[in-house]
């Protein structure tokens, strides 16, 4: 992993756990519904991105995919609804072990294997996640973990398909402005659950312009330096950062099981990193 890839990497991890601060406390704290959020979200995202193709003047035209485009919509819209109940920690902890689980059978199914430090890496973090899901008095909703799970898979999906891509920075531009259709028949959809205030549409926005827009960009310039497993696996550092966060700024409680699960998470990600893979 050379030094730019590193630096974009945490740069990008920074942006995914704000997306989950920002997300939990919107939907907690003002008055927007997870539609409106998910559409404006993605409305600011294509906005910025577009404005910036066009100071650099550049045209998102042909770039992205639809692949792309369901696979981040589909991300964005079971994340928001599923953050109606969850705590932004247990949400991000949920997201990005589905996440894991998604990115690394496909670099195994694509032949990467991983040495026998890396395998107890992957082992001790999915234990990590599998502790957080065990039924007990703090154990998350079933349903909003559900689409957490399937977010995370999304998501997965989103960063493999940033691996073909030459110009990071078009393609997610591509991407983001082909889920505007979908984010249209979205807001039908959802017309009669609609609300929102002030706070709710600021928090969408920087969610959309700063977090997801930037941030996807430069997640999709760091990916193409990363195996499947060391992108699956760099982003179980989020769970940690986003929990920080709530733990800070939105008040939330740090549990036993969430620290355990946490740390689990942690070791993992180093043993997969640290070690390399057979060939």
């Amino acid at each position: 992993m050379t030094l730019r890839t590193l630096l974009l990497t945490m740069l990008a991890m920074l942006a995914f756990a704000g997306n989950s601060l920002l997300c939990r406390v919107a939907l907690r704290e003002s008055q927007i519904d997870p539609a409106s959020f998910t559409a404006l979200r993605l409305a600011a995202g294509a906005l910025v991105l577009w404005l910036i193709l066009l100071i650099r003047r550049q045209h998102a035209k042909g770039s992205g995919n639809w692949f792309g485009a369901i696979a981040l919509f589909g991300y964005a819209a079971a994340f928001s609804y599923a953050y109606v109940e969850l705590d932004a920690g247990a949400g991000a902890l949920l997201l990005f072990g589905a996440v894991q689980l998604s990115m690394v059978s496909w670099g195994l199914i694509q032949g990467e294997r991983l040495s026998r430090l890396q395998i107890g890496g992957m082992i001790m973090a999915a234990g990590g996640l599998t502790a957080l899901l065990v039924p007990g008095t703090s154990t998350p909703s079933a349903s909003s973990s559900l689409l957490m799970v399937i977010a995370g898979s999304a998501w997965g999906a989103y960063s493999l398909l940033g691996k073909r891509t030459p110009d990071p920075l078009a393609a997610t531009a591509g991407n983001f402005i082909r889920t505007l259709p979908m984010v249209a028949v979205l807001c039908l959809i959802a017309w009669n659950d609609a609300e929102w205030d002030k706070a709710g549409v600021i928090y969408a926005l920087l969610s959309g312009g700063l977090a997801s827009g930037i941030g996807y960009a430069i997640w999709y310039a760091a990916i193409p330096g990363l195996a499947a497993v060391q992108a699956a696996s760099v982003q179980l550092s989020v769970p940690l950062i986003t929990t920080l966060g709530g733990i800070l700024l939105l008040g939330e409680a740090m549990t036993g099981r969430l620290l355990a699960a946490g740390l689990a998470i942690l070791g993992g990600i180093i043993l997969v990193l640290r070690f390399k893979s057979r060939t």
